[in-house]
């Protein structure tokens, strides 16, 4: 009787410990406070910001480490609430996250954010979350680096599910070269969104381009006797196995004074096409006078767009006269039978306005087009001034009809804004965004609602401190409808392969 008493006693110990941790998540809005008249300082900012009806948790902090204690009180529009609150974070459980965004899409819940400093309670203003009928595409993939500027040690491409917190290692550049000489990966790239057709770049050690056609791994080397170098940035034909590519001489150039910091710039560039079924390699323009790169086709596949400027007068004092690389976006057709590129248009000139065009990309639909522009060159997530822009595409290339569209709610006001991308559906951009601190780039994604972009918000994390604390660069951020299927150990027999 003894023994079964005390397995009671314990069952019953374990049973209120439970109860008091599943309750710990759910606070009581204190009781009295002080009106702060004006919303809480929360990081990431995510104050009346329009999310997908897919997205994870949207976690967060109070900014000011003053603040000892957090509670949040969650509403959705049928009038059901919740509160949120450890410590000075509001951390919500994913399956409590998925009945808010469902009882809110289409519309907007209301959150109230109380915080206590020196023993007072201040209560903020309310702000609103909307909750988009859109949903947003299942993961992204990034390359995350540290902002070096002359060397590196570990890098990976990573995925990430955009309902979950869940990460990924896609490959990382310690796994074939583990004590040899270093090994950079980059360049990720998808068919459609899909991975079942996707590369990315080995270099260095073991280098050459990885290529995953309908499923199957091999590893190239797109350096051919009439090329600047091996393939640089990708892009895929929609519907042929054909990747456009620029092959690039790159050099950088560091600033001791300047807040721009870095350089990097093309003494060379030109585009090539890759057709996987043959390996063979053909040359878009041989172009000497001129500099080519980013290559981006349009969905229908019939135009590729890019990037170009005039190279013969910078070559010769680049150092002295790299501000004066101001690319402007052009296109040629394309004829899929004959696999033939039509005469250069201009699409847009930057270069006209003082502005320099860098990375473009074509909506879904083949209605807009964005990029990113800074006052020259580039490599634009080093230059402060670079945001992402946005244009309608031209029936027929006119430049001087092009209207721009600033998206000041996707864009900051002082750093840089670059590696735009959209969403499959394309009701969402993307971009690699230096916002929070002026170093580390992170994403940061937009509702795009066919008329303007809305005010942007930070990728979601389990953690609200998760992206302060880890020190690494979001690269190169690319939407994808499902993720990478071959494991990294399929990856590395591939890069190790001659």
């Amino acid at each position: 009787m003894r023994k079964l008493s005390y397995k009671l006693s314990v069952i019953g110990l374990f049973s209120i410990l439970f109860f008091l941790t599943a309750c710990s998540s759910h606070p009581d809005v204190p009781s009295s406070a002080k009106n702060a008249g004006a919303q809480p300082g929360i990081y990431p900012d995510y104050c009346d910001v329009t999310v997908p009806c897919n997205i994870a948790p949207l976690n967060f902090m109070l900014s000011d480490e003053a603040f000892d204690e957090c509670v949040a009180r969650v509403t959705t529009p049928d009038g059901n609430s919740q509160t949120y609150g450890e410590g000075r974070k509001v951390i919500i459980p994913e399956d409590e996250w998925q009945e808010i965004l469902s009882a809110s899409r289409g519309k907007e819940m209301m959150v109230e954010v109380w915080g206590k400093k020196n023993g007072e309670w201040l209560a903020f203003n309310k702000f609103g979350i909307s909750v988009a009928k859109d949903s947003i595409d299942g993961y992204i993939s990034y390359r995350l680096i540290e902002p070096s500027y002359l060397i590196y040690d570990y890098m990976e491409i990573a995925q990430r599910s955009l309902s979950s917190f869940e990460e990924r290692t896609i490959f990382n550049n310690k796994v074939s070269c583990e004590g040899q000489k270093a090994q950079c990966i980059n360049c990720h790239s998808y068919q459609n969104y899909r991975t079942d057709n996707m590369l990315f770049h080995v270099r260095v050690t073991n280098g050459g381009t990885i290529i995953v056609n309908d499923g199957n791994l091999s590893k190239v080397d797109l350096k051919r006797d009439n090329t600047i170098s091996p393939g640089v940035y990708p892009s895929w034909h929609p519907t042929e196995k054909l990747v456009a590519f620029s092959t690039n001489t790159t050099r950088q150039m560091m600033h001791t004074v300047n807040k721009n910091k870095t350089e990097v710039f093309d003494l060379a560039s030109d585009l090539i096409l890759y057709d996987i079924a043959k390996d063979e390699v053909s040359v878009v323009s041989d172009d000497t006078t001129r500099l080519e790169v980013f290559p981006t086709w349009s969905p229908d596949g019939k135009f590729l767009y890019y990037c170009s400027t005039l190279s013969d007068s910078v070559k010769r004092n680049i150092k002295s006269n790299y501000k004066n690389l101001k690319y402007n976006l052009y296109r040629r057709s394309f004829d899929v039978k004959t696999r033939q590129f039509g005469d250069e248009e201009l699409v847009y000139d930057a270069a006209s306005s003082n502005h320099s065009v860098s990375l473009p990309r074509v909506s879904p639909d083949g209605r807009h087009i964005i990029f990113a522009q800074g006052s020259y060159g580039c490599f634009n997530i080093w230059h402060h001034d670079a945001d992402v822009k946005l244009i309608d595409v031209p029936v027929t290339a006119n430049p001087s009809s092009v209207n721009i569209e600033d998206l000041p709610l996707l864009n900051s006001k002082d750093f840089a804004e670059s590696y735009p991308t959209w969403s499959s559906n394309g009701k969402w951009i993307m971009c690699a965004s230096r916002r929070d601190d002026g170093n580390y780039s992170r994403v940061y994604i937009s509702y795009y609602d066919g008329k303007k972009a809305h005010k942007a918000f930070e990728l979601p994390q389990s953690d609200p401190e998760h992206n302060t604390r880890r020190l690494k660069s979001y690269n190169r951020p690319e939407f994808m409808v499902e993720p990478v299927k071959h494991t990294i150990g399929e990856f590395k027999y591939i890069v190790e392969k001659e």
